[in-house]
């Protein structure tokens, strides 16, 4: 219950954060995981966001012609409006090559590989009559702690090809906001990971997470609306429960990963819930 307002509410602290540290508001945002749907754009619209992003696969599930398609370069190159907001959508492929694989390569030849996949691109492009918007994102913290000296030579040599390329071009998405957009007749519901949301609910650990969350949620909105605690007190609370609520929860339960690793996580989300219930002045449930 009140899961809008839940949403309205992160990204109010977002743009508080953004703003503390950067002395600018932000013009766009990234949703926990990618995950987008129609009722979310509407609240990225609202929020006074110019932007957002998910995956390719999202996009395929929401173009009905996308099965139709010879090769993504017939529509997942360009940006797309929904209800006001230019929404981009990612490259898996690329995406991945800097996250997973080119860690493993030689800085210099993974910068060359790079550049001609998207020379490739533009080539096919030019045959189209149209200018591609790659856009490629990632996990801003997993991929560098495996490349060398955390991906330092890697981007340097990939920063220098670009810039001196011919006629490649690096933006930020910000950047583009003025181009002429698609309109996206519907957004299908979806996350980056597989165009779905199953890495985050349906295996049994993780719907128990959830049943959990609920279960605290209710208790805050009682509490809350009982007027028993101050404005500080609801504060602090409001924030905890802003903590169980990440995402990243459950992504890790789940048998994929390792039990030690599941169990860390699963200590550290009791204790979260758990903090939040004694804040609430309640005993946490057993």
């Amino acid at each position: 219950p009140g899961g809008r307002r839940r949403v309205e509410s992160h990204f109010a602290s977002a743009v508080a954060t953004h703003r503390a540290r950067f002395d600018a508001t932000p013009k766009g945002t990234w949703p926990a995981e990618g995950a987008l749907s129609e009722p979310m754009a509407e609240l990225i619209a609202a929020g006074g966001f110019g932007w957002s992003a998910s995956s390719e696969a999202v996009l395929a599930n929401s173009l009905p012609e996308a099965s139709k398609a010879k090769g993504k370069s017939d529509y997942l190159y360009r940006p797309y409006d929904s209800h006001g907001v230019m929404l981009l959508f990612r490259d898996d492929r690329l995406s991945d090559l800097i996250g997973f694989e080119y860690a493993k390569w030689h800085g210099k030849d993974a910068s060359v590989h790079f550049v001609a996949e998207l020379e490739a691109l533009a080539r096919d492009a030019v045959a189209r009559s149209e200018v591609p918007l790659v856009s490629v994102m990632l996990d801003g913290e997993n991929a560098w702690e495996f490349f060398p000296y955390n991906g330092y030579f890697f981007l340097q040599d990939l920063y220098t090809a670009l810039e001196s390329h011919a006629f490649i071009r690096t933006v930020l998405p910000s950047d583009c906001l003025d181009r002429p957009r698609t309109a996206l007749a519907q957004l299908r519901a979806g996350s980056w990971v597989y165009g779905t949301f199953s890495t985050w609910i349906g295996a049994h650990d993780k719907n128990r997470a959830w049943d959990l969350l609920c279960a605290a949620k209710r208790s805050f909105d009682l509490v809350a609306a009982s007027g028993r605690l101050t404005p500080e007190q609801l504060q602090a609370c409001e924030h905890r429960l802003a903590v169980c609520e990440a995402s990243d929860w459950f992504w890790w339960f789940g048998d994929y990963n390792p039990s030690h690793a599941v169990g860390s996580f699963d200590r550290l989300y009791r204790r979260n819930l758990s903090a939040l219930y004694r804040m609430l002045e309640l005993d946490p449930p057993v």
